[in-house]
């Protein structure tokens, strides 16, 4: 090549750190933001930490509250059937229901102590 010709690449005059060069794309650099460690201004520590419990375990009271009455009705339901086979009357269709209703009472406490198992593990 002679003098006047070039090898078809231009030569840039820009640095990297000119006001002019384009940031790189991709997420951003840094350690990822996460919850607050402590609570926002304004509310108290417990009230934080209830929320955040809520938070890790949505509708926990609404459940226990569930399993609680579902075990109460087949607690009557079975205390109800227990008395009709004691008084001996439709024993072919009160045996199947009183099963029945104590595996509904078993389900119940296997899900509420389940429920409070998992409670104790951070």
């Amino acid at each position: 090549m002679t003098k006047g010709q070039s090898s078809g690449k231009k030569a840039s005059n820009r640095s990297p750190n000119s006001p002019t060069a384009v940031p790189p794309k991709g997420p951003p650099k840094g350690p990822p933001k996460g919850p607050p460690k402590g609570p926002p201004k304004g509310m108290s520590k417990e009230r934080y930490e209830r929320l955040v419990a809520e938070s890790k375990a949505p509708y926990k009271g609404l459940r226990k509250f569930i399993y609680a009455s579902f075990g109460a009705s087949g607690a009557i339901g079975g205390f109800v059937f227990l008395t009709k086979i004691l008084a001996g009357r439709d024993l072919p269709e009160s045996l199947p229901n009183l099963a029945l209703q104590i595996g509904v009472v078993a389900l119940m406490v296997f899900l509420f102590r389940w429920e409070d198992r998992n409670q104790a593990k951070p």
